[in-house]
């Protein structure tokens, strides 16, 4: 019960920025899957309205920074230059979405520490220290995921079904464990920054997170996550090549498409704050077995080869990992519904998009 109020408590404290805000908007880990495809929705709703500074540790591609006003190639765990922020630019939305992913975070524990944690706690400072000066709340927008939940066993998991946003929130993963850590600090500054200061600010942070199941993107080629293994499917049989799936036919986590995961985010943006009931929202979408992503990806390329060999590491993360996310409460409070359910991701988003890219 304690868990479930540290997520429904949050009506009080931040008032969202108004509509006509003409405030920077700063995005971090914008050369991602998600920062491209979000930079791009950004740059079109405002067109050149609001200045949009655009970070990644790596320099962004000519299409991507074609988007932004400012771009910085750049560590999101460099605190001198995230401090410099507030006096170079009047940020008033942060959408930090710069993080090391799962995989490489097991593998890189403390370097998945350093970046998704005290990243994140240099950018929660500047959004407190920018809604100081700018005398009202800084919106900070952040990408959670399915990975924040861990449920020991796998009858454990399927007894779970549809787990909400209170239930099983022990992670087995660095960057679960990362980004559930974000989520606690996120409701700080929201809630109780500075809670004995004499000068306390009312009103800072406007934290809002949603918990992502798997992306599948097809726009880009997958690199290696525990939830890649759909996309490698498709990707090895548009290509007429076999895949050896790393989890058992029977595994199952939800997934959503890339453009359903950016267009949630938008929303959730633009929610009003006193509509909103938590800080952090499930979303999904459609929550197939490995072995029915297979089936699907069959009907599609019918020459198509999957061959299962389960890697026990990566099988044992999938597994604690739900079977589905319980997104009432998005649909509840801000109107969320996905675009693509299992049928049409495939027939009306991946597979044209795939199909064109190999040329098939």
């Amino acid at each position: 019960m304690t868990q479930q109020k540290s997520h429904q408590d949050c009506t009080n404290g931040c008032a969202a920025e108004g509509a006509k805000d003409t405030g920077a908007i700063l995005i971090t880990g914008a050369g991602g899957e998600m920062g491209h495809a979000l930079l791009e929705a950004l740059a079109t709703r405002y067109g050149g309205k609001r200045e949009i500074v655009a970070m990644d540790l790596r320099a962004l591609s000519t299409a991507s920074a074609a988007h932004a006003s400012t771009t910085y190639a750049a560590d999101v765990s460099d605190s001198a230059l995230v401090d410099s922020f507030a006096s170079k630019h009047d940020v008033s939305e942060i959408w930090h979405l710069a993080a090391l992913l799962s995989t490489r975070g097991e593998k890189s524990p403390e370097l998945a520490l350093k970046v998704n944690v005290m990243g994140s706690a240099h950018l929660l400072k500047l959004a407190a220290d920018c809604a100081a000066r700018r005398g009202r709340a800084v919106k900070f927008m952040f990408p959670s995921t399915v990975a924040v939940y861990g449920i020991p066993t796998l009858q454990g998991k399927r007894a779970a079904g549809r787990v909400s946003e209170c239930q099983c929130l022990e992670p087995i993963t660095m960057y679960g464990v990362n980004k559930r850590a974000v989520e606690e600090m996120g409701r700080y500054y929201a809630r109780h920054y500075r809670l004995l200061a004499e000068d306390r600010l009312d009103c800072t942070v406007d934290f809002r997170a949603i918990r992502f199941p798997g992306i599948i993107s097809a726009d880009t080629v997958p690199t290696g996550g525990t939830s890649d293994y759909g996309p490698e499917m498709l990707h090895a049989a548009a290509q007429g090549k076999p895949y050896a799936c790393f989890v058992r036919p029977d595994a199952r986590i939800p997934f959503m498409t890339m453009p359903d995961a950016v267009r949630s985010l938008m929303e959730l943006s633009d929610a009003p704050r006193e509509k909103l009931t938590q800080l952090v929202y499930n979303v999904s979408a459609f929550a197939p077995s490995a072995a029915e992503i297979a089936a699907k990806v069959a009907q599609h390329f019918p020459a198509s080869t999957v061959t299962y060999a389960p890697t026990l590491e990566r099988q044992r993360i999938v597994d604690s990992w739900p079977e589905d996310m319980d997104d009432a409460a998005a649909r509840r409070d801000w109107g969320w519904k996905p675009q693509h359910d299992f049928d049409s991701a495939f027939a009306e988003y991946i597979v044209p998009k795939i199909k064109r890219r190999y040329g098939v």
